[in-house]
C-alpha cells in the first residue's frame, strides 16, 4: 500500500470564500462589495496548501474592510511562471531590465501612457513597449471596461494634439498611427470573444474605420491602416445569415451533461455563449423535460422554457407556482441559482443535475437513483491497451486546453460573475480534471475480482507514466490523485498485489503531486519540460488567485499596474505552454473509435461516501 498522503480536500472552496472577502474587480465594477464566485473550480478535487508561488509563506489577504494602504508588489517579489526554462528566463529578465511597469494611476491615464509608449516606439523604430502593451491588453478589463477603452481610442484618434494637450510636439499622423496600432492589437487579442458579441462588437472597428477614412485626405500615410480596419470590419461581420441558421441547427456536446452521443467523437471547438445545447431539467419526482438552450442563457430564461414545455406536455403536469432552478449533486447537496445567473451549465459537477421546483419543494429534492446506486462489473478497460487510452487522454485534453482563451484565466480569477466574457472553456477543463480523478476510483472500486483490480492498478500507473512522458500533466496528476483517493488507497490487499516496480514508480509520482514547499517537485518538473505541454490547470489558477489576494488592485481611483504586470506574466507563461502543436503518435486500430468514445464519455461516481462504501465491501475493515 502506498504511503498515504494528506486528504486532498477543499482548497478551491477556501479560495472561493477568500475571494468573496477580497473584493478586487467586483468591488470596483459593481460598487456593492464582493461578488459571488462561479462554483466550477470548487468541484475539482484539490491538493493545494495556502502558500505563495515563490515558495515562501502566504501573505495577508486584504479585504475591502482593511484600512491599511494597498500592498504594492515590491521589486524583490518574483512570481515568474515556473514553465520557463533557464534560457527563456534569462531572455525575459533582459527584456524587463530595460522596462519598468507603470506607476499607479487612473485607468484612463494608464491607457494614455500605453499609447504614449507605443507612439514613442514607432518613432524610434524600437519595440521596448511590447511588454507594456501586452500587459495592458491582457489585464485592462480588470480596471478599464472594454467599452470605455474603445471610447478612449476613438477620442484619442480624433484629438488634434494642440499645444499643452496629450502628446504635444507630435504630428497628427504619428498619434493616429499609434492609436490604430493599439486598436489592432486589441482586436487581435479579443477577436474570438468579440465575434461572439456580433453587431455590438463590430461597432467599434466600424466607427474607427469611418473616422480614419475621413482623415485619408490629410494623412495619406494611413491608407494601409484604413484597409486593415476595413478587413477587421468584414471579419467581425463574417457570419452570414446562412452561417447563423446553420449554427442554430447544431447542438454542441458538453461532457456528461446534455450532450448528443453522436457528436462526442467530433473535434472539440471553443464554446461560445451563443452555442446551443440540449438540457434535461428534472422535477422533484425525477420526471424531466428536455429544453434547447443557449449556453449563456440566464436562469430566468431556462425556467421560462421549462414552464413552456410543461404547459404543452401531455406527460408532465403544469406547475402553477413560481419555479426555482436547483443544482443537486450525487451526494444530495443543493445549490439554488438566482434568476439573473448566466451560463450555469459549465459550472455543474460531474454528476450534478438541474431540478426545477417550487420553493417549498426544495427540501424534498433527492439525487437521481442511478447516482446513488452502483452495479459491480468488469471494466471495459480490461480490453484496452494503456497506450491507446493514454494517447486518447492526451489528444482530448489538448483539444480542451487549446479551446481556452488566455484571457479566460484572468476573467475567472478577477471577475467572478461580473465578467463580460465567461470562462466557459476553462470551466470545462476543470470539470474534466475532476472527472478523470473520479473515473480512476470508479473503475477500480467497481471491479470485484482482486487479480483484476491489481491489473487495473498496474494499467493506471502505466497510463500516468505515458501521460507524463507525453507532457500531459493534467491527466497525469489527475490519475495520481485518483489513485490517492482514500477509498482506493485503503485497499491493502490490492496494493500488496502490485509488483515492486510499479509501487516504486507510483511513489515517485506521488512525490511530484506532493504539495509541500509550494509544489516544488511539480514546478521543477514543469521547468524541465519544453512546450508544448498541458499543465495542471488548477495550480495555475491557485497562483493567480494568490497574486490577486496578496495585494490590492485599486487604491481609491488608482490602479496597481505593477500587479497587472505580474498577472500578465503568468498569462504569458500559459501562452508558452501552447507554443506549438502537441502531437500524439497514434496508429489507427480496430478499437480506435471505441477507445476514443470511451475516453470522451467517462462514466464516473463522484459521491465520496458511496465510493468509500464500495471500498469497504471489497475489503472490509479489519477488526
Amino acid at each position: 500500500m502506498p504511503a498515504g498522503m494528506k486528504p486532498l480536500e477543499k482548497f478551491l472552496k477556501k479560495q472561493t470564500n477568500a475571494l468573496t472577502r477580497a473584493g478586487g474587480f467586483g468591488e470596483k465594477a459593481s460598487g456593492t462589495g464582493a461578488t459571488r464566485r462561479r462554483p466550477s473550480l470548487s468541484r475539482v478535487v484539490p491538493f493545494f496548501r495556502e502558500t505563495s508561488p515563490d515558495g515562501g509563506p502566504a501573505r495577508e489577504v486584504f479585504s475591502p474592510e482593511t484600512e491599511e494602504p494597498p500592498c504594492w508588489l515590491p521589486a524583490a517579489v518574483d512570481i515568474r511562471s515556473p514553465s520557463l526554462s533557464s534560457d527563456e528566463q534569462s531572455s525575459e529578465a533582459s527584456l524587463e531590465t530595460a522596462w519598468t511597469p507603470l506607476p499607479a494611476d487612473t485607468p484612463e491615464n494608464i491607457a494614455l501612457a500605453v499609447l504614449d509608449g507605443v507612439a514613442g516606439c514607432r518613432r524610434q523604430g524600437s519595440c521596448s513597449a511590447e511588454i507594456l502593451l501586452d500587459d495592458f491588453m491582457l489585464t485592462h478589463p480588470i480596471f478599464l471596461a472594454p467599452d470605455r477603452f474603445q471610447q478612449v481610442l476613438l477620442q484619442q484618434f480624433g484629438a488634434e494634439g494642440k499645444q499643452g494637450e496629450t502628446w504635444p510636439g507630435w504630428d497628427g499622423a504619428e498619434r493616429k498611427q499609434a492609436v490604430l496600432s493599439v486598436a489592432f492589437r486589441y482586436l487581435d487579442t479579443y477577436r474570438d470573444l468579440l465575434q461572439e458579441e456580433g453587431e455590438k462588437s463590430n461597432n467599434f472597428p466600424k466607427e474607427l474605420y469611418l473616422c480614419a477614412a475621413q482623415e485619408l485626405s490629410r494623412y495619406p500615410e494611413l491608407v494601409e491602416d484604413v484597409l486593415k480596419l476595413q478587413r477587421w470590419t468584414e471579419i467581425l461581420q463574417s457570419q452570414t445569415e446562412e452561417d447563423k441558421d446553420s449554427k442554430k441547427k447544431q447542438v454542441r456536446p458538453l461532457f456528461r451533461h446534455f450532450r448528443r452521443i453522436d457528436a462526442c467523437l467530433q473535434p472539440r471547438e471553443a464554446f461560445r455563449g451563443s452555442d446551443e445545447i440540449f438540457c434535461r431539467v428534472y422535477m422533484p419526482d425525477h420526471s424531466y423535460v428536455t429544453i434547447r438552450s443557449r449556453l449563456s442563457c440566464r436562469v430566468g430564461e431556462i425556467l421560462a422554457l421549462v414552464q413552456e414545455k410543461l404547459q404543452y406536455s401531455e406527460d408532465q403536469p403544469s406547475r402553477p407556482g413560481t419555479l426555482i432552478l436547483v443544482a443537486v449533486t450525487s451526494s444530495g447537496e443543493k445549490a439554488v441559482f438566482r434568476p439573473s445567473d448566466e451560463a450555469v451549465f459549465t459550472t455543474l459537477g460531474v454528476n450534478t443535475h438541474l431540478f426545477a421546483c417550487e420553493p417549498h419543494e426544495l427540501e424534498t429534492l433527492l439525487p437521481l437513483p442511478e447516482e446513488i446506486h452502483w452495479t459491480p462489473g468488469d471494466s471495459k478497460l480490461h480490453d484496452m491497451s494503456a497506450e491507446e487510452v493514454a494517447n486518447q487522454l492526451v489528444a482530448f485534453d489538448w483539444e480542451l486546453f487549446s479551446c481556452v482563451h488566455e484571457v479566460e484565466f484572468v476573467c475567472y480569477v478577477f471577475h467572478g460573475e461580473q465578467a463580460r466574457w465567461r470562462p466557459l472553456n476553462l470551466e470545462l477543463v476543470l470539470q474534466r480534471c475532476s472527472e478523470v480523478q473520479h473515473w480512476i476510483a470508479t473503475e477500480i472500486l467497481q471491479c470485484q475480482s482482486l487479480p483484476k483490480r491489481v491489473q487495473l492498478l498496474r494499467k493506471f500507473i502505466k497510463m500516468a507514466a505515458l501521460c507524463k512522458q507525453q507532457q500531459n500533466l493534467l491527466s497525469f496528476l489527475a490519475i495520481v490523485l485518483g489513485l490517492d483517493n482514500p477509498a482506493v488507497s485503503r485497499l491493502r490487499l490490492t496494493w500488496e498485489g502490485l509488483p515492486g516496480k510499479f509501487k516504486k514508480q507510483f511513489q515517485q509520482f506521488e512525490s511530484i503531486a506532493d504539495p509541500s514547499r509550494n509544489h516544488k517537485s511539480y514546478r521543477e518538473l514543469v521547468t524541465s519540460l519544453r512546450p508544448p505541454l498541458i499543465p495542471f490547470t488548477p495550480l495555475l489558477l491557485k497562483d493567480l488567485t494568490f497574486l490577486h489576494e496578496s495585494c490590492k488592485t485599486f487604491h481609491g481611483e488608482l490602479v496597481n499596474f505593477e500587479k497587472m504586470h505580474k498577472v500578465a506574466e503568468m498569462v504569458r507563461g500559459i501562452r508558452r505552454y501552447r507554443n506549438g502543436q502537441l502531437l500524439v503518435d497514434m496508429e489507427p486500430s480496430p478499437s480506435h473509435l471505441q477507445t476514443k468514445a470511451y475516453v470522451r464519455q467517462l462514466q464516473v461516481i463522484d459521491n465520496q461516501n458511496l465510493l468509500f462504501d464500495m471500498s469497504c465491501k471489497l475489503e472490509p475493515k479489519e477488526c
